[in-house]
């Protein structure tokens, strides 16, 4: 089956002895360059096959430039070693499917993951097929990591940096063994369940880290937990083994450990000591940098479990707690503790509304008053909105006041407030909906617990800081130039994807309409070809876009008749149905004016102009003129600009679109994409030229423009 255009063809050959046949043609006709794609088990098959291999060494001794893309695994390091002999080979992960492109033939091994010659190939010399899969490769080239390295990382050992999620039970035991066995120090923060799944499982290894702590190899164990009656005799086994314990009432909700080269974490409780089925583990740096920060907060704000244990046993009063159901003596004992506060105040509002009921009843105006009055410190965390953004730049102005805004805390319905670090104010929220103090706040519960209180303030320095580190990362110029290049790269890719079936569908529709006489099923293929077209169109409408953006657009430029580009595209436009469904008129004053250009790209632009101008007119006059004038910019009469104009009697420019005529998806129009001007200007300025649109002075119409320069 092909798809031929000229001399250009697109077609499947079958029998593996074909496609050996097409595979060796394919690399005599490779003058510069054969990139290719392959699955892990293809670097054996181009070795074993002596016909391949004789293809690889024939055109590395023409010079023709070699790369190969696979997915190096231990299974093939011998075959990618001997083949980087011949070719530059880079690894990719999870490579599916596989291609070959040389500077005019692109083919495609139809086959699974195995090492036997495919029965199926598909072949190409469409010029645009080739480019856009130079392209995916190119792109893909970039992603990929030298072989040398990956080679290196396999028979060395060495596991990459990254972030993995681990759903497995006896991948993460395998895991944590190995982490563990090679640790000399551990941290960790967790619950009684944390502790029970440690010592069931993984406790010899922890009393090794120990051993090594004693003989000055390591730093120990730290371990953060709560401790009560419940849990006091599995507590005294890690203590009489060596590890350091401190007690938090109030731990953060994620358990996580963490030592010089990894951090895991996990939301579950592993009640009894089971098992977590999932497990985040990273050996990236900023992560264990920051959570090694995090312990340590949260460790200098802890008790020592040998206090906590005793005051337990000898039934010690450890601390006042009162719980209010009432919202009115919560909202007395909240402002009596803004009141008082001498040294600090911490405020954590989980959503919009609890910060805005706070406000109502004077709390934040008392801490207002107390930054600059009586010089407390004040540091406020709460969800951004424009509503409360101004209220918070007001606050700002104190110099002891500090706001941080956080995500809005859905599933957290409380409000915090800790005084000077000794005494703290839980308000559960019943109704977030309400806008009254009374009719949202449920039980309150106020504590002078030590343990209590220093545990809320390392939730809130802990927040603070998760806060400030996603700051410093979203305003990293680098990071963000970093996710704008992957997102376009994606949006490449997609879009070369969605183009590569869309011209054989054209292609073959176009046959079967000049085939069939059946007046159904011509219309039937006309709605094809006609959606097909439009996808088409979308598909190089996104890729213009990535190309402009990332500056890799490229013009071919020809010498060519300004006056033939407008003829043709004002035929264009009269053989469209939108043209023919309205009375309108076109017009143009031929001038021959000779441009070098890239004749296709100024077409794209004429017919961008008139596409739009016939969209928005329902009556009237299309007119094209052309007028030369001196380049300003050069003394030489020669130097001379050619400005064309397409002036139309519709509706004109909307007001609110006027001051982004030309930026992506400037439309109100619910028709197309809102590309197409944007496109426009980056065709007309890669030309050194300039675009602009008015509405004209009369109130009728607008008039859009571009100028060249000439020859």
């Amino acid at each position: 089956m092909s798809s031929i255009e000229g001399n250009e063809k697109t077609e499947i050959v079958y029998g593996s002895s074909n496609v050996l046949e097409r595979e060796m043609l394919f690399f005599s006709n490779a003058k510069i360059k054969v990139n290719t794609y392959m699955d892990y088990s293809r670097p054996a098959l181009a070795l074993r096959v002596e016909s391949i291999k004789k293809s690889f060494i024939d055109a590395k001794n023409r010079n023709v430039k070699l790369r190969y893309i696979t997915d190096i695994k231990s299974e093939n390091i011998s075959y990618c070693k001997e083949l980087m002999e011949m070719a530059e080979v880079r690894h990719l992960d999870g490579i599916k499917g596989n291609f070959m492109v040389s500077e005019k033939e692109y083919i495609a091994p139809l086959s699974s993951l195995d090492s036997e010659v495919a029965q199926q190939i598909i072949y190409s010399n469409l010029r645009e097929m080739v480019a856009q899969q130079n392209y995916i490769f190119d792109t893909l080239w970039d992603k990929a990591v030298s072989a040398i390295n990956r080679i290196r990382e396999i028979e060395e050992g060495i596991e990459p940096i990254g972030t993995r999620l681990l759903e497995d039970p006896d991948e993460i035991s395998n895991h944590i063994k190995k982490v563990i066995g090679n640790a000399s120090k551990r941290l960790i923060c967790s619950s009684t369940g944390g502790m029970q799944l440690v010592y069931n499982n993984f406790f010899d290894l922890y009393e090794k880290i120990l051993d090594k702590s004693r003989s000055g190899e390591g730093e120990g164990i730290k371990w953060i937990t709560t401790i009560v009656k419940d849990n006091i005799d599995l507590v005294k086994i890690f203590l009489n083994a060596g590890v350091q314990v401190r007690h938090l009432m109030s731990l953060t909700p994620m358990n996580f450990g963490v030592d010089d080269k990894y951090f895991h974490s996990t939301i579950e409780k592993m009640e009894g000591g089971k098992m977590m089925r999932r497990l985040l583990t990273s050996n990236e740096p900023i992560y264990i940098n920051h959570y090694n920060s995090v312990f340590e907060e949260l460790w200098n704000n802890g008790i020592d479990a040998v206090q906590r244990i005793r005051d337990i046993e000898e039934g010690a009063d450890i601390a006042d707690i009162e719980v209010f159901r009432g919202a009115a003596r919560a909202s007395k004992v909240y402002l009596d503790l803004v009141r008082a506060a001498t040294k600090e105040i911490l405020f954590i509002f989980p959503t919009l509304n609890a910060f805005s009921r706070q406000y109502s009843i004077g709390a934040i105006g008392l801490a207002e008053k107390a930054a600059t009055e009586r010089n407390v410190n004040v540091r406020i965390l709460m969800p951004a909105n424009k509503s409360t953004n101004a209220i918070a730049s007001k606050l700002g102005y104190a110099i002891r006041l500090k706001v941080r805004h956080m995500e809005q805390i859905s599933e957290t319905k409380a409000t915090i407030l800790v005084v000077d670090r000794k005494e703290s104010l839980v308000m559960e929220i019943r109704d977030d909906s309400k806008y009254t103090f009374n009719e949202a706040i449920g039980l309150s519960t106020y504590s002078n617990s030590k343990a209590g209180v220093l545990s809320y303030v390392s939730i809130f320095e802990n927040l603070w800081k998760q806060v400030e580190l996603y700051e410093d990362i979203k305003i990293s110029h680098e990071q963000l130039l970093i996710n704008e290049k992957m997102q376009r790269e994606f949006i490449n890719v997609a879009a070369h994807e969605l183009r590569t079936p869309i011209q054989p569908i054209l292609g073959l529709a176009e046959i079967l309409r000049s085939q069939i006489t059946d007046n159904k099923q011509q219309k039937l293929l006309n709605i094809t070809i006609r959606n097909a077209k439009r996808l088409n169109k979308l598909s190089s409408e996104i890729l213009d876009v990535t190309r402009l953006e990332s500056h890799t657009f490229e013009l071919t430029k020809e010498v060519c008749n300004l006056k033939d580009i407008i003829v043709n595209a004002m035929d264009d436009i009269i053989l469209s149905n939108e043209f023919n469904n309205k009375k309108l008129q076109l017009s143009y004053e031929t001038h021959d004016i000779l441009l070098n250009v890239d004749k296709s790209r100024i077409a794209e632009v004429l017919s961008n102009l008139l596409s739009n101008a016939v969209k928005f007119t329902s009556k009237g006059t299309i007119a094209i003129s052309v007028e030369l004038q001196n380049d300003s910019k050069h003394s030489d009469k020669n130097n001379e600009l050619v400005t064309v104009s397409v002036q139309d009697t519709g509706q004109g420019i909307d007001a609110s679109i006027l001051p982004r005529l030309f930026t992506k998806f400037a439309s109100k129009s619910y028709q197309g994409t809102g590309l197409g001007l944007f496109i426009s200007k980056g065709i007309i300025e890669a030309h050194h030229g300039r675009i602009w649109g008015k509405n004209n002075d009369n109130g009728i119409g607008a008039t859009f423009s571009f100028s060249l320069p000439t020859i």
